[in-house]
């Protein structure tokens, strides 16, 4: 192993809360990792801190009508508080708004600049007249070329996960004013990415081809196979590092090169606070850059970062990137804007005392090569079948039989049993497996350990042989307590509460890893047990159920395209129309019935939901003439089907003078949903 390592998690945004999505992806494995590092006595920094630039959080401001500077306020100290809370140990939690920060990233672009690495470059981007700004990708909106989504961004359609550019979307609309924005001319510097394809070949793809997992490997050649170009690292926007060039006013650095230099900032940051020297943490070759990531930032961080590292020229590059892959949450998408999430910070309020629970459940879930799930009711299971029915019981059968048969000392015995002889094994072959990066082996055999000691008990039966063969208990109980001290010190990594509880109970002292993997005996004669305390509790249905209440409740609400839109009425038939439910609503696509010259399907986004209707309008209007129209719908009409179509609703229309149809239009800026009386 290394002389020192520099370990990093993802900067999370500090627009919004966190989730168990990020924990399980990036923040949990960290935090195991760099435990694990810390018990084989290695110099290790642990960096962590708050991404607070970039579009998300302007946007965010806007809404809520505030400055980005309230926003990341808010939420940088509640990612850090949440982070604390779940034992998530870093050494630094700093954040990119600061004065240093600032001052570090224009310094690290200068560098680069006055090597003549940027290249200046005159492009078209898109600007919003009425707003007077040009237009960052997440501020343009379209629809997706590729799915047809009517609300993809700029830079991604969140609905089909493509990667996009704002050429790209059919019919853009600023995210600011809705209206179309316009082609002008801009001039921004850029990386030139293209230029660094032969060293990223060979030092990943070729470097790393035996250390790297392959998500992250297949991603980065990914890139490579399709040909690198320059890439902006500025941006026209008022919020961010400013581009430090007299040429370059109301330009800000792109946030995904300042956010990577706020690792470095960090660590500067720390040394300053604790007398410590920055440099051997970033541009010794005896140190060991570790990148925590979701798959998401394989790019920044194995594509971007490298090259910028490299074009500097006195930093080393990444060692590892053990990217992990994505969770789901109740077999569907984690999802920030559809509030499909569970929230840490929630969750730490909603389940007091279980926070290493949640890091048990995630890590044996943790999406380490392909995408996981996480589910309610397999949280429970876990929980009360395997910490609470395996680790829990275990300790608690030990507990009380050493006080009952040796009144809470541990007695001296002979732990020489065959079952037990790969005992001293386990500190071994967890290690092996977190230098793999394999954290849900490293947490399966922490279980298989304490699977063996419940096994033990049941077979030696002591409450059996106190009878029987007393002269055998001694041996046995010194065993059991043997395994729970091993489990005890093993457990830290993943979770440290419980273990310390464990410790607490065993009256023991953390020990280094490499004391557990060398010893044969991990207790002393004659110690006193302190006492025995609850290591978990069981998770009843009722906060299961309230749990799951509250993702349904969110579904619900993500049906309704118009959230301020009144509840649907009872539905109706043509003989009690008294009880009509009328509303405002959109035609998003339409298209012709097939054998049937006077019928439309129609997709129209009734503010409540997006329902197919069918309409006899194809004498008075083509397809193409409706999509986009407003329109009155009759929503609580029974659906029935028409040429095998199910329609779910009705159109209102009135007779012109030359028999064509017209639409009985509300006003245009009438909301989706709206009820008319």
């Amino acid at each position: 192993m290394s002389k020192r390592y520099t370990v990093t998690s993802a900067l999370p945004y500090a627009n919004g809360p966190i989730h168990i999505g990020h924990l399980a992806g990036v923040y949990i494995p960290a935090d195991i990792y760099v435990r694990y590092l810390r018990r084989k006595g290695k110099d290790v920094l642990f960096v962590g801190g708050s991404d607070e630039h970039g579009i998300p959080v302007t946007i965010r401001a806007k809404r809520e009508n505030t400055t980005p500077q309230a926003i990341v306020d808010r939420y940088h100290d509640l990612i850090k508080n949440t982070f604390a809370d779940l034992g998530i140990s870093f050494d630094i939690y700093d954040r990119t708004s600061s004065q240093h920060h600032h001052k570090n990233a224009a310094e690290f672009f200068t560098h680069l600049y006055d090597k003549g690495v940027f290249q200046a470059e005159e492009t078209e981007q898109y600007f919003d007249e009425e707003a007077g700004e040009f237009l960052a990708d997440r501020y343009i909106v379209g629809e997706c070329p590729n799915c047809g989504n009517a609300n993809a961004y700029g830079d991604q359609c969140e609905s089909c996960g493509s990667s996009l550019s704002p050429r790209e979307l059919i019919n853009p609309k600023s995210a600011l004013s809705g209206n179309i924005p316009v082609l002008r001319k801009t001039k921004n510097w850029t990386l030139p990415l293209d230029q660094y394809e032969d060293f990223l070949r060979e030092w990943a793809v070729e470097g790393h081809k035996d250390d790297w997992k392959s998500n992250v490997l297949g991603q980065v050649k990914s890139w490579l196979d399709d040909g690198l170009k320059p890439r902006a690292m500025t941006r026209d926007l008022d919020w961010g590092v400013n581009v430090p060039l007299d040429e370059a006013a109301g330009k800000v650095l792109y946030v995904w090169f300042d956010a990577p230099i706020g690792y470095i900032s960090a660590t500067q940051k720390w040394a300053e606070e604790n007398g410590k020297d920055w440099k051997p943490y970033w541009q010794d070759e005896e140190t060991e850059l570790i990148h925590f990531i979701g798959k998401d930032n394989i790019v920044f961080h194995c594509v971007i970062f490298p090259v910028m590292l490299k074009a500097h020229g006195d930093y080393i590059l990444p060692k590892n990137v053990p990217a992990n892959e994505f969770l789901n949450l109740e077999n569907d998408k984690i999802s920030t804007s559809r509030n499909h999430a569970v929230w840490a910070h929630e969750y730490v309020e909603e389940f007091p005392g279980k926070q290493d629970v949640l890091r048990y459940v995630l890590t044996s879930n943790m999406p380490e090569n392909k995408d996981n799930n996480f589910t309610w009711k397999d949280f429970q299971t876990k929980n009360n079948s395997e910490l609470v029915g395996i680790l829990g019981n275990f300790l608690n059968r030990v507990m009380v039989l050493t006080n009952k048969y040796h009144d809470g000392v541990i007695p001296e015995g002979e732990t020489t049993f065959e079952e037990l002889k790969e005992l001293k094994e386990y500190p071994k072959r967890i290690g092996a497996y977190l230098e793999k990066f394999e954290f849900r082996n490293a947490l399966s055999e922490l279980m298989n350990l304490a699977r063996l000691g419940n096994q033990f008990l049941q077979v030696q039966e002591p409450w059996k042989k106190i009878k029987t063969n007393p002269e055998e208990v001694p041996s046995i109980m010194r065993a059991s307590l043997e395994i729970s001290a091993l489990l005890a010190q093993l457990a830290e990594p993943f979770m440290p509460q419980a273990s310390a509880k464990m410790l607490r109970m065993l009256n023991l002292e953390l020990k280094t890893w490499d004391e557990l993997e060398e010893s044969d005996s991990w207790v002393t004669t004659g110690q006193l047990l302190n006492k025995a305390e609850l290591l978990f509790d069981k998770v009843e249905d009722d906060a299961i159920e309230f749990q799951l209440n509250k993702l349904n409740e969110t579904k619900r609400q993500n049906k309704m395209t118009n959230p301020n839109a009144e509840p649907q009425k009872e539905t109706c038939t043509f003989d009690d129309f008294q009880k009509i439910d009328l509303r405002v609503g959109t035609i998003l696509e339409a298209k012709k019935v097939e054998k049937a010259d006077k019928l439309l399907e129609l997709k129209v986004d009734t503010g409540i939901d997006v329902r197919t209707i069918v309409s006899g309008i194809a004498e008075s209007f083509t397809p193409e003439e409706v999509i986009g129209k407003k329109c009155t719908v009759l929503v609580n009409l029974a659906p029935r089907k028409i040429r095998g179509v199910e329609s779910q609703g009705m159109l209102l229309f009135t007779d012109k003078a030359d028999g064509k149809l017209s639409f009985v239009n509300p006003e245009d800026d009438a909301a989706n949903g709206a009820g008319i009386a």
